[in-house]
């Protein structure tokens, strides 16, 4: 009796392919419930915020300025009227006729108008300037200028205080600067103050205006709000 083999085991049958899955629809179920959500799309970027505003300028040019007239407007007197001894002698002839030195006290204003040998118009005199560097002291606190305008009402407020010393002092403001052409002969003289008045005047009246101030800030903003869209 010859042995047998015994059966091989049958193979197993492979395992099903997996099915493939349909594409889901935007808002079918998921597995945990939760509807699935379109795309968002994206904000367009917001533009940066505008730069804060530049800190109002600060009053130094015109106490500088103020400070430095003053000085100057003393010191010459000083020399010319003391050590030059003007007050004796009366007239020294620098670059004759267009600078000389000619001695003169003024009791008025410019040009000895509202001089008066009376000395109530002296103090006067004195409570006017003194009025009119208050008012403008009172308006650079206010408006806060630009530089030029803070030159020139330092001019002014220096000009104003060194005549308001001559008066205190004196009784009258020391004039000694005298210029002349050839031919004529200027009865009148002057002194830095009275220059420094003169040239603070006349910057505060011709200085841009307001309106022109904010156009041209405005412009300004605006340049530079195009180079920032140009860099993005």
């Amino acid at each position: 009796m010859t042995d047998t083999p015994p059966p091989t085991p049958a193979a197993d049958p492979p395992p099903p392919a997996p099915r493939p899955k349909a594409p889901r629809k935007a808002g079918s179920a998921t597995r945990d419930g939760a509807a699935s959500r379109a795309p968002r799309k994206r904000k367009a970027a917001e533009p940066p915020p505008p730069p804060p505003p530049p800190p109002p300028p600060s009053l130094w040019w015109a106490g500088g300025v103020a400070l430095g007239i003053v000085a100057l407007d003393q010191l010459t007197k000083w020399i010319v009227v003391q050590a030059l001894n003007l007050v004796e002698v009366q007239a020294i002839d620098v670059l004759d006729p267009w600078l000389n030195l000619r001695m003169a006290w003024n009791q008025g204003v410019n040009f000895g108008l509202l001089a008066s040998s009376e000395d109530v118009m002296r103090w006067v005199l004195v409570a006017v300037a003194l009025a009119i560097c208050v008012w403008v002291g009172v308006w650079l606190v206010r408006v806060r200028p630009g530089r030029l305008a803070q030159v020139a009402a330092g001019l002014l407020i220096g000009g104003a205080l060194g005549n308001v010393i001559d008066r205190i002092a004196y009784g009258a403001v020391a004039d000694f600067l005298n210029m002349s052409f050839p031919g004529w002969r200027n009865p009148y003289s002057f002194n830095v103050a009275d220059i420094a008045i003169f040239a603070g005047a006349l910057g505060l009246v011709f200085q841009p205006g307001p309106a022109r101030v904010e156009k041209a800030a405005a412009a300004g903003a605006d340049k530079t709000r195009d180079a920032q869209d140009k860099t993005r």
